[in-house]
């Protein structure tokens, strides 16, 4: 069984009356006149219900209350870019690290010339250059069937400590050659001595002719080694002999690793 319900009736109100008031009866549907369409007023444009109030917007001030209210939304934006611009600006890792792959390369070159070494390319010390030729020598050596790469580190170091004492034992207390530069000095003039490692590849060991291209080496790691601690550090010109004496055994021990 359906169960009715009681609805209201919808009064609309006219132009010309008023709202009903919430403690008036209102009329039942038989007493309501019926429904009329409003006429178009030729009055002046306004609301034509004064209960009903006309709300007006500003498209202008809406665009900028919005603008205003959505910029820190966006205020990422400036920080974004900021961030990218600093992350363009940054210097290579390569410079980051202090390594400088032309002075490598001016070093290299002025190794391979033993009659016109520059020793004005080495007064700025560095690492980087020694350690690429120290790893040269120990990959020749792996093609070759032998696993130095630890003693080649070892020598370097120790050979490098040896020069270090020499030098200022001889210069006495005017020597300025430093530890670090000395390692250094010492890898760089190992260059010859990865050409000798790379050419013994292609030599017959046993024979005379590797004791020979092995004492050119070694003569020109000497060469070289030489002049630039006695260019680079002061008081060594009177004992170059000396210095001169302790490179060729230091150089001369890595060419008998070479050879044996």
């Amino acid at each position: 069984m359906s169960k009715e319900f009681a609805v209201p009736p919808v009064v609309f109100p006219t132009s010309g009356g008023s709202p009903p008031l919430p403690h008036q009866r209102r009329p039942s549907p038989a007493a309501a006149p019926p429904f009329q369409p409003p006429r178009p007023s030729t009055s002046a444009p306004g609301p034509s219900n004064p209960a009903l109030p006309f709300m007006s917007f500003d498209i202008g001030s809406t665009t900028a209350s919005s603008s205003s209210a959505a910029a820190p939304l966006f205020s990422g934006g400036p920080i974004y870019s900021s961030s990218a611009a600093s992350f363009e600006d940054e210097p290579p890792l390569l410079e980051e690290l202090g390594i400088n792959t032309r002075q490598i390369w001016r070093k290299t070159a002025s190794i391979l010339n033993p009659l016109r070494v520059n020793p004005n390319l080495h007064e700025d010390a560095d690492l980087s250059g020694p350690f690429l030729s120290l790893m040269a020598f120990g990959l020749f050596q792996l093609l070759a069937g032998k696993f130095h790469f630890g003693i080649i580190l070892g020598w370097v170091t120790v050979a490098s400590l040896f020069l270090y004492v020499v030098f200022n034992m001889l210069a006495g207390r005017n020597g300025n050659l430093d530890l670090y530069r000395c390692l250094s000095l010492v890898g760089y003039c190992m260059i010859p001595m990865v050409i000798f490692s790379a050419v013994s590849l292609f030599v017959p060991h046993g024979g005379v002719w590797i004791f020979g291209l092995g004492a050119v080496f070694v003569l020109w790691s000497t060469r070289v080694c030489t002049r630039l601690l006695v260019e680079l550090a002061s008081c060594g010109d009177e004992h170059r002999g000396l210095i001169a004496y302790a490179c060729w055994l230091v150089f001369l021990l890595f060419s008998l690793l070479v050879i044996f």
